[in-house]
């Protein structure tokens, strides 16, 4: 099968190149470093000759609430055409859980717009919904933070490893269009300020959390449950305790054996 993935050396695309590579599969990782611009459509044509699928996990440079919306709105109109030009049989896009329930960000409105291109387009599709990567908790703890203290809603969030998101869109990939939305995320509910006393307790962070219901997470006051999937997600193995063993397992091999072991790491 050849396979175009657009943002194919970010964090997610680079790991689901390897996979889809290892399982045999042609892949064409396109990004602005390999001359594939989804704003302007400068390489998409060559990117997606005789791709069978396209899969988006591609993100914006500026997350401002007019430049996300723009970038997102702009990038999908320019997929669209070049894959319907192109005859690509199945769409893929990454996307995000709860973004349709309230209250929302400006991120979440541009990731529904996104949604909404897609839906109305001819082309056979599966919008992946994923929830909170693992590896962006210690950056959720440090915009929470508030002169030396972290202060956390009690919401629910459910992170999943990047390597799982790349595993589940690999097997979303190689199969038929749903036409529709799947969920995934990790296997494992927590209130975010649990998950903040906990990952900051593993990583050694003296920062205290405070658990603040108004506490905003990037721009909207959360209920309970609008980070959280259905009963119907595919639940992930990788668990955020198991994660960060990981990776630091990872930081504490030789080089030689890091750069070796790491690859799925590379943006």
């Amino acid at each position: 099968m050849h396979i175009t993935l657009i943002g194919g050396t970010g964090l997610i695309g680079s790991r689901l190149a390897q996979r889809l590579r290892l399982a045999g599969h042609t892949v064409v990782a396109a990004a602005p470093s390999t001359g594939v611009n989804t704003l302007t459509g400068q390489g998409l044509p060559e990117a997606l000759q005789g791709a069978q699928v396209l899969v988006d996990v591609s993100n914006s440079p500026d997350f401002a609430d007019q430049a996300v919306l723009d970038f997102f709105q702009t990038s999908t109109r320019q997929l669209i055409r070049a894959a319907t030009a192109a005859g690509v049989r199945h769409y893929v896009a990454l996307s995000i859980v709860g973004i349709d329930r309230p209250p929302g960000n400006g991120y979440f409105r541009a990731k529904l717009a996104q949604e909404a291109l897609i839906r109305a387009s001819a082309l056979p599709h599966t919008i992946v919904r994923a929830t909170q990567f693992h590896e962006f908790v210690g950056a959720i703890a440090d915009a929470a933070t508030r002169d030396g203290v972290v202060h956390a809603t009690s919401a629910g969030i459910q992170t999943i490893a990047a390597d799982d998101v790349a595993l589940a869109l690999a097997g979303v990939a190689q199969n038929a269009p749903l036409n529709g939305v799947c969920e995934i995320a990790g296997p494992q509910p927590m209130g975010m300020d649990a998950l903040m006393r906990q990952a900051l307790a593993l990583r050694g962070d003296a920062r205290r959390v405070v658990t603040d219901d108004a506490a905003p997470y990037f721009g909207a006051v959360l209920q309970a449950s609008t980070l959280l999937p259905g009963p119907d997600a595919w639940l992930a193995p990788t668990t955020w305790p198991a994660w960060h063993e990981r990776q630091s397992g990872r930081d504490n091999l030789p080089q030689t054996q890091a750069t070796d072991t790491g690859g799925m790491m590379a943006r």
